[in-house]
């Protein structure tokens, strides 16, 4: 088990604030990855972050607040989507809501969208941030767009040395995996993107199936074909490796690393993305071993079909 989290350093905490409130960008550790973090109402500090990233602009980012009350001031929150916040928040949950007449996340951050995405964190330092700031901020992976991402402070550094103000460290990201996204339009509630909260969970509290994504549009984070790519080519779902092939495990078995030798998903998902990052500096082609397809192995298969594939 994962040595608990430090205690938020305030100091450093309040050095933070101040360099968002001055339009800088500050890598903080959440419960999920390591988040890229900008003052969500400043389109110049979040336009930084963009370009920091190279993150194309119609990927609309999660604006982070502390509370229920703070996402109340950001978007019209229905009924059915306050049950959902008090069964999820704080934790990896995020909520596409119509966007509030006073919202203050801008149009660069929602990608010009009528919607906002909001999470309410669970990981201390992150809310300690948010506090101390006064607002929301968006926060996506603190790596380069596209690239596998941070589960540690060391891995923001890797990525984004020179770009980012400060870097605050907590140690190892405890869930290692992005949040679930949902949209709720009325009574629906639609899937976006596979993530740290199973469907069922979120089934259990709606009393109902999750519709699920039809369309072709960009409509919350993570949701480009290709992402989360390492350098190496992936092979996917095969029991062992060719000649020349790194072989990233699950369950019992030989294997150059192993998510989790005792096949438990929260164990996969926290080392999913370290692991590739390990395995790409070592490896031009890489096989993986198949994970289950349920619960937190949905989304870690939808990580690495994402980090397979490859633009034609």
């Amino acid at each position: 088990m994962a040595e608990p989290a430090p205690s938020p350093d305030l100091a450093l905490i309040e050095q933070a604030a101040g360099i968002l409130r001055a339009g800088g960008l500050v890598a903080m550790p959440t419960e999920t990855v390591y988040g890229l973090a900008a003052d969500a109402s400043n389109p110049e500090a979040v336009a930084r972050l963009y370009e920091s990233k190279g993150r194309p602009r119609f990927n609309p980012l999660i604006a982070h607040v502390r509370d229920v009350e703070m996402a109340r001031r950001e978007a019209v929150v229905s009924p059915l989507a306050g049950r959902l916040m008090a069964a999820f928040w704080p934790g990896p949950l995020t909520i596409v809501l119509p966007v509030a007449p006073a919202g203050t996340v801008c149009d660069l951050a929602r990608a010009g969208l009528e919607t906002v995405a909001l999470r309410c964190p669970a990981h201390e330092w992150a809310r300690a941030l948010i506090l101390a700031f006064g607002g929301p901020v968006v926060a996506p992976s603190a790596n380069r767009s596209g690239h596998v991402s941070p589960t540690l402070a060391a891995h923001v550094a890797a990525d984004l040395a020179g770009k980012v103000g400060l870097i605050l460290d907590a140690g190892p990201c405890p869930v290692g995996i992005e949040s679930t996204i949902v949209a709720v339009h009325g009574e629906i509630v639609t899937l976006l993107r596979s993530g740290a909260v199973p469907a069922g969970a979120i089934e259990a509290v709606i009393g109902g199936k999750l519709a699920r994504e039809s369309g072709g549009g960009i409509s919350a984070p993570g949701m480009l074909k290709s992402h989360y790519a390492p350098k190496a080519r992936l092979r996917l779902n095969v029991p062992a490796p060719e000649a020349g092939e790194g072989f990233l495990g699950f369950g019992p078995g030989a294997a150059d690393m192993n998510l989790s030798p005792a096949g438990d998903l929260a164990e996969a998902a926290a080392n999913l993305f370290a692991m590739l990052r390990a395995m790409d500096t070592q490896f031009d082609r890489i096989a993986v071993a198949p994970v289950p397809a349920e619960g937190l192995g949905e989304a870690i298969n939808d990580r690495l079909a994402r980090a397979a594939h490859r633009d034609s």
